[in-house]
């Protein structure tokens, strides 16, 4: 398990005093500036032991960031999950009964299913549909460089460029197992203006990840231009990068509770040949589809019909 493997360097901030918010959605807070300008939401703990992003909203709350145009939205999704965090047992407060960043095909949404995180996610929903920019800080199993996840689009690409920071853009489509709150209705159609970007900040419970949660939400609040750029300019503390995209071009899902990597992949690694074997999935070869294949947050949780692994290549 990742907390054999990992020190728990970060507390759990105290974000009692944010839940009464101000949008009728518990820890669900809106500044608006009374100026015209886009609807910008920086969204956190959308899992719960991810530490990085309360801390990164809990440092814009204490210092009164508010807009100068447009609005701020600052949200804690999955509330429920992040207030059963235990440093204890770490891992087991990802979500209480089902992934919130799996429930956001409208279809899910609008159908008939109930659990923790569907209720909450219908609670925010409405919240969700007037923002502009969305920016959803995560954290990962393993310690690899921090990833920013554009989505298939090249609008998403095009933000990640703007950016400048962190390294690595990962170029995705997501999950099998259901839809990620950045690709939600107009976020994935290419012909709508409305943007949304998530971020991997590194492994969980590093120190470091804070300060990759940091710096990438007040570059998407840059770039968004609806806070001052003198706290920005204060507070950024990283130049801009050269970036490298990694396309995915296949995310391997668990069929079978016999999936077993070969080895302890942790994520980056690539694969020099076509045909490497993986992993096996009940007696099946898992295989790399080409030369020089990048492995991108294999994952330790192998559960059926989760995703593995996803593979890609830089472009």
């Amino acid at each position: 398990m990742p907390q054999d493997i990992y020190p728990i360097e970060l507390k759990a901030p105290d974000i009692a005093a944010y839940r009464a918010g101000n949008t009728g959605v518990e820890y669900v807070t809106t500044f608006d500036s009374g100026q015209p300008g886009p609807h910008v939401m920086i969204a956190a703990v959308t899992h719960g032991n991810e530490l990085c992003g309360a801390i990164a909203l809990d440092f814009l709350f204490g210092n009164n960031v508010r807009p100068v145009r447009g609005k701020l939205t600052l949200g804690f999704n999955n509330i429920a999950a992040f207030n059963k965090f235990d440093p204890a047992n770490p891992t087991t407060s990802r979500f209480v009964d089902e992934d919130f960043n799996r429930v956001w095909a409208e279809a899910v949404l609008d159908g008939p299913r109930d659990s923790v995180e569907l209720r909450r996610a219908r609670q925010i929903r409405p919240i969700v549909d007037t923002v502009d920019y969305l920016f959803d800080i995560h954290s990962m199993q393993h310690k690899t460089v921090p990833l920013l996840l554009s989505g298939p689009l090249e609008k998403g690409r095009q933000l990640a460029r703007a950016m400048a920071y962190p390294e690595i853009v990962v170029s995705d489509q997501g999950h099998a197992a259901g839809k990620r709150l950045r690709d939600y209705r107009f976020f994935g159609d290419g012909t709508d203006k409305r943007n949304a970007m998530l971020i991997e900040c590194g492994q969980h419970w590093e120190r470091n990840s804070v300060e990759v949660a940091i710096e990438s939400t007040l570059r998407f609040l840059k770039h968004t231009d609806i806070i001052d750029p003198a706290f920005i300019a204060r507070h950024s503390k990283k130049a801009d990068v050269p970036q490298k995209v990694i396309e995915i071009t296949d995310a391997i899902t668990v069929a079978s509770e016999d999936f077993q990597f070969v080895q302890d992949f942790k994520g980056m690694e690539v694969i020099a040949r076509k045909g490497t074997v993986l992993g096996r999935d009940s007696g099946r070869d898992v295989l790399t589809p080409y030369d020089n294949c990048v492995l991108i947050m294999p994952s330790r949780w192998l559960t059926k019909g989760q995703t593995a692994v996803r593979l890609g290549r830089f472009v």
